[in-house]
């Protein structure tokens, strides 16, 4: 791999990216991270991230290490020198670097990083097929709503699954569903409505879920924000999730049993169709 990796204000080539053992990102999980998808060279969904990123700093106390319009050039400049026409790009900042200790500094400089990876997003096998989803407890910490790198439980609980045959999992929590383990989770009600699970601390406040939600009342679509236990989810006419990774994917069984018709269902792939035609009517280009 030969990238160019941003980190605390130098772009640089990714062998030369070092970061401290004492950085708290490291020891504590003390950052945040957000994901843009790159698509035809657009920047996908971008507003609604940098929105998320601001709350979510402010929400651990980390001040904003650059201002808004460097952080969209550095967005379009990684992309750039990268040649990542599609693909992803990662941001993480972390509170910064302190002698390791439960009590933190509010002086401490954050860390920023920034890297992409390519992937064909608009070739997305599982459009097709659907993903399988095992339900599991949901272990993870209360605050949920902001998108901190602590991840592990979700990883642990996705590569078990993985194992099994799954594509991924299902978080409940007092007998409801809250989301998969990086997506927000959606069903669709016999009569043609759309659930999904009313914002909260319980859940990421996804912003391709906020985009599908505007998309689907514009198309006429009527959609409910309510919680949902699983049976509803088992019993609904077709299930998709939403991520900034792979958009709208349809959700096809859980736990073994068909939702629906066990293929992928017309409502899901009609947001899927409206969300990519009108990002990519309305994305932020790289170039220029």
């Amino acid at each position: 791999m030969n990238r160019t990796v941003y980190l605390n204000g130098d772009l640089i080539a990714e062998a030369d990216a070092k970061i401290s053992v004492f950085d708290r990102g490291f020891l504590f999980a003390d950052a945040i991270y957000e994901v843009t998808a790159v698509v035809e060279g657009k920047l996908i969904d971008y507003p609604g991230h940098k929105a998320r990123l601001r709350r979510s700093l402010d929400a651990l106390g980390i001040p904003m290490p650059v201002a808004e319009e460097e952080l969209l050039a550095l967005h379009k400049e990684i992309a750039r020198r990268n040649g990542i026409a599609e693909g992803l790009i990662y941001l993480q900042i972390s509170r910064g670097v302190q002698e390791r200790d439960f009590l933190f500094s509010r002086d401490t400089e954050p860390t920023i990083v920034l890297f992409t990876q390519s992937k064909r997003i608009l070739h997305n096998p599982k459009w097709k097929t659907g993903l399988a989803l095992q339900t599991v407890p949901d272990g993870r910490w209360s605050q949920r709503q902001i998108k901190t790198v602590q991840l592990l439980y979700s990883s642990l609980m996705k590569t078990d699954a993985h194992s099994k045959g799954y594509d991924d999992v299902l978080f409940v929590e007092d007998g409801y569903v809250t989301e998969a383990s990086s997506a927000n989770f959606h069903i669709v009600t016999s009569d043609g409505v759309v659930v999904t699970r009313e914002l909260s601390d319980a859940l990421l406040h996804g912003i391709t879920r906020s985009s599908i939600l505007d998309l689907a009342r514009q198309a006429g679509l009527a959609a409910e924000e309510r919680r949902f236990t699983v049976d509803e989810a088992r019993s609904a006419a077709e299930a998709f999730v939403t991520s900034a990774t792979s958009f709208v994917t349809p959700v096809v069984s859980l736990d073994g049993q068909k939702i629906g018709t066990g293929d992928v269902g017309p409502v899901s792939q009609r947001l899927l169709d409206i969300y990519v035609n009108n990002q990519l009517a309305q994305g932020l280009a790289v170039a220029g």
